[in-house]
């Protein structure tokens, strides 16, 4: 469903009480379409165990106390929604009312839009990698703090658009996954989104993109430490240990493999380079400073959200 449809919400899953959450409160069905237990816990979404559950997917579901299946629809989940689609002809989603939350994910992505400083704000570079792409553009974002705020928010208007590693996530997949996607879409502008940690995993891709003529970006959120490694560890511990780590000159270890390198000095300087780097016919790397400590503001906002309720 598009981001800009009156009915979508968002995405859940993330790691605290999101504002998504509304939606579900106030929901008497869920309709799980490929969900499974190990990717988001269901008391997060069902917590007093109250809410119908239609389960749709390949195999039958793992059930639990907040997930006690009503219907299950075991096949292949394509053809299952066609035919559900095809009995539920002549019914209509109400668009006359707006999707719980969905104002505050929109007015905190606003916020974003605006914000100058530097290192730059999370909630700006995913405003600025969103207006730098076109509707049906691809981006694939990277494991870690990069995803957290990706997933929610970053919008997404048409299938296959935004692939993130869910599961076992993977950490360093977007750089070789974007060479697939561009092989696959070569009309598509295809972006990498990557922490600086994951990025230095799987760096050396850099060179099968340039020695294979593959033309994509690798926007690297470079904060020199496993960015979402730190966030849970002072979530849980109050402090954190052992997460930093040097980086290389990235403009540089670019040129060294034969791609362009750009390096971000101001929040205005950000979605110029995007454009510049999406419109060449060339691999590009952006090496682009990100302020992680909006990330614990963050979780204490929404710990907020959740003494309120």
């Amino acid at each position: 469903m598009p981001d800009d449809h009156p009915n979508a919400i968002g995405t859940i899953g993330f790691m605290r009480r999101d504002y998504v959450n509304f939606g579900f409160d106030s929901a008497d069905v869920i309709v799980a379409v490929g969900y499974e237990l190990q990717e988001f816990d269901p008391v997060r979404i069902n917590p007093h165990a109250d809410k119908k559950i239609i389960h749709i997917h390949r195999f039958p579901a793992e059930v639990d106390a907040h997930y006690s299946v009503d219907v299950g629809i075991e096949g292949d989940i394509s053809a299952s929604l066609t035919a559900l689609t095809d009995a539920l002809a002549g019914h209509r989603f109400r668009t006359d009312c707006d999707a719980p939350g969905a104002g505050l994910l929109a007015a905190e992505f606003e916020r974003g839009q605006a914000d100058s400083r530097f290192p730059l704000a999370p909630q700006r570079i995913v405003a600025d990698t969103r207006a730098a792409l076109g509707r049906s553009d691809v981006v694939l974002v990277d494991t870690g703090a990069t995803k957290m705020w990706m997933a929610r928010l970053y919008p997404t208007y048409e299938r296959n658009t935004c692939l993130i590693s869910n599961g076992l996530s993977t950490m360093a997949f977007a750089l070789p996954g974007a060479l697939g996607v561009k092989l696959a879409r070569p009309e598509a502008k295809v972006l990498a989104v990557v922490g600086d940690g994951a990025f230095l995993m799987n760096s050396q891709e850099i060179e099968t993109a340039v020695r294979e003529k593959i033309p994509l970006v690798v926007l690297i959120w470079e904060d020199g430490g496993y960015g979402l490694i730190e966030w849970k560890m002072d979530l849980e511990l109050g402090e954190h240990h052992y997460v930093s780590f040097g980086n290389p000159d990235i403009v540089a270890y670019a040129q060294s493999f034969g791609a362009k390198g750009y390096r971000i000095t101001s929040a205005e300087e950000l979605l110029p380079t995007l454009r510049t780097a999406l419109a060449d016919d060339a691999v590009s790397l952006i090496s682009c400073p990100v302020d992680y400590s909006e990330n614990i503001r963050l979780t204490d906002r929404l710990g907020h959200l959740d003494e309120t309720l």
